[in-house]
């Protein structure tokens, strides 16, 4: 069996790489010349740990800018394009439709192609699979929906070691998938395998995000209370004690900045205007979304009222976790910002996005005495 992938970005290259670990011959296509030429190449540029090992150790793959080539090679198609956010919190899946269309252009040069499945691992709106489903439906191919759990800085490890798998759809290519996990993970960790239909898929992908941005800032919110009351050296005891019910755990719960990224807030916004759409009247993910940026204001005053010699700031660093380069929605950023903006002197000591950054930002250990920002 041959595993095609198109989008062949940062998850999905390394979703690619750690097919052809497993042992599947893969192609995958992407839109960027250049970046297909150096892959074949073995040569990547890229911050994920282990991804350049991967790409030099690999064997059995292709890369090429040809749709049309991935979907002739493959008995099983993954596709993993952009699906950025609009306005309104949904997501623009208008690359996913584009490349549906090189589905049923291939179709209707080939009828008897009934042997293969797409499968949707980006994320998309609930319903949109099945508005894609039917768009196929003349065609044979069968589609799933496959989303991924990972945070970008740990993909390879995330992919290694999910909790979970989700298989929506009920094609002839569900246990196979099944069996691509099984063989990823196998000497990680086993996942626990959910199947249900493509929307249901679709509603559970966004819905577990919408939970831990939920968590993070019901412990924001309990670090405020306790920083109003004049606690501020036990709100780290009280949310050890709050997360050692076995019902609540101290995974997420910790006073810190608020949820950003590339992920987090917008699958936060999506749900709440998905439950908004279906009518729900009193919307968790928009309430959690509002706390967030109150929170960057709290934090903002916080950490002024705290220096209250007037110290310069420093960051150890500004993306929205460490050891990435991605500064999306970083709430440490805006708050480094923020304290530009105000007229303090700005340190931070991770060099290696200093290219990224406001030129304002002096990147340096700092040689004076500084008020230090980290939780």
């Amino acid at each position: 069996m041959k595993i095609g992938l198109i989008g062949a970005g940062r998850l999905g290259l390394c979703l690619a790489l750690l097919m052809e670990e497993a042992g599947y011959d893969v192609i995958a296509s992407d839109v960027r010349a250049d970046y297909v030429t150096s892959l074949n190449q073995k040569v990547v540029d890229t911050t994920e740990p282990e991804v350049k090992d991967l790409l030099t150790n690999s064997r059995n793959i292709y890369f090429t800018t040809d749709n049309q080539e991935v979907i002739h090679e493959a008995d099983i198609i993954f596709i993993l394009v952009r699906t950025p956010s609009l306005e309104n919190g949904r997501y623009d899946v208008s690359d996913v439709d584009d490349v549906i269309s090189d589905v049923l252009k291939y179709a209707w040069l080939n009828p008897n192609c009934q042997h293969k499945s797409i499968v949707i691992g980006c994320t998309t709106n609930p319903g949109d699979c099945d508005f894609f489903e039917d768009r196929l439906s003349e065609t044979g191919f069968d589609l799933h929906y496959n989303p991924e759990f990972i945070a970008q800085g740990s993909i390879v490890n995330d992919l290694r070691r999910s909790d979970m798998v989700l298989i929506g759809g009920s094609g002839r290519h569900s246990k196979e998938i099944e069996l691509i996990y099984g063989k990823i993970q196998r000497g990680y960790k086993i996942p626990s395998i959910h199947f249900m239909s493509t929307k249901a898929a679709e509603i559970t992908k966004i819905a577990v995000n919408c939970f831990l941005t939920t968590k993070i800032s019901y412990a924001n919110m309990v670090g405020q209370v306790l920083s109003m009351s004049g606690l501020n050296d036990e709100i780290n005891g009280v949310l050890k004690a709050i997360g050692s019910d076995d019902r609540i755990g101290n995974k997420y719960l910790n006073f810190g900045f608020g949820f950003g990224g590339p992920c987090f807030p917008r699958d936060n916004r999506a749900f709440a205007a998905y439950a908004t759409d279906v009518g729900v009247k009193f919307n968790i993910g928009d309430t959690t979304d509002n706390f967030n940026h109150e929170h960057h204001t709290f934090l903002r005053y916080y950490y002024i009222r705290k220096n209250s010699k007037e110290l310069p700031f420093c960051f150890k660093y500004l993306t929205y976790k460490p050891d990435t380069d991605i500064l999306v929605e970083s709430q440490q950023y805006k708050l480094c910002l923020d304290l530009l903006d105000l007229g303090y002197k700005v340190y931070c000591t991770d060099l290696k996005i200093k290219d990224l950054c406001d030129e304002r930002i002096i990147f340096d250990t700092p040689k004076e005495n500084v008020c230090w920002i980290d939780f």
